[in-house]
């Protein structure tokens, strides 16, 4: 094997290592076992989970769902005993699941923002003004979508107007 090629191959051998090196740093599992957050910081996450209202969501989710199996005994009145039951017995369940989720979002908001950071969100949550927009945001975002479907298609409308114009002067006409 000649020089060259003896230094090809160990070039080749170091970048192939370093992009195993590389890549293994930059791999979800390896960045979050090097970067735990801190007991506090994770409660400050939380903090601004339930403070915020975000954890209203997971409720809207889970709640329905109970109801509309307690419901199954309109359908099935023999089964209604047991059925409450079986609902009794989910319901703490179900709470540890949105427990589960409560605790992801706080995570995620860790790798977001430092811990002061997240104080600071919870402080205004928790202050007068934040919780009335706590209290005003599922109305203000019912509106917003409202407003967005009709915006979007005015939107839509618009640029399928001006295209056409732009078009038209092109010598092209758009259907």
């Amino acid at each position: 094997m000649t020089i060259g090629a003896t230094s090809m191959i160990r070039n080749a051998s170091r970048l192939a290592a370093t992009s195993v090196a590389l890549f293994m740093l930059a791999s979800p599992a390896f960045a979050q076992q090097a970067q735990q957050p801190s007991a506090s910081h994770l409660a400050a996450g939380r903090d601004v989970a339930i403070s915020s209202g975000m954890t209203g969501a997971f409720d809207a989710m889970t709640g329905p769902l109970l109801n509309q199996l307690q419901q199954m005994n309109v359908t099935r009145p023999e089964i209604r005993q047991d059925l409450d039951q079986v609902v009794a017995i989910l319901r703490p369940e179900v709470d540890q699941k949105k427990q589960e989720m409560i605790d992801s979002t706080a995570r995620i908001f860790t790798t977001r923002m430092t811990e002061a950071e997240l104080k600071e969100v919870a402080a205004f949550y928790k202050s007068p003004v934040g919780q009335k927009y706590v209290l005003i945001q599922p109305g203000v975002l019912d509106d917003v979508v409202r407003d967005l479907s009709i915006w979007s298609q005015r939107t839509s409308e618009f640029i399928m107007d001006r295209a056409r114009q732009e078009m038209s002067k092109r010598g092209h006409q758009l259907n």
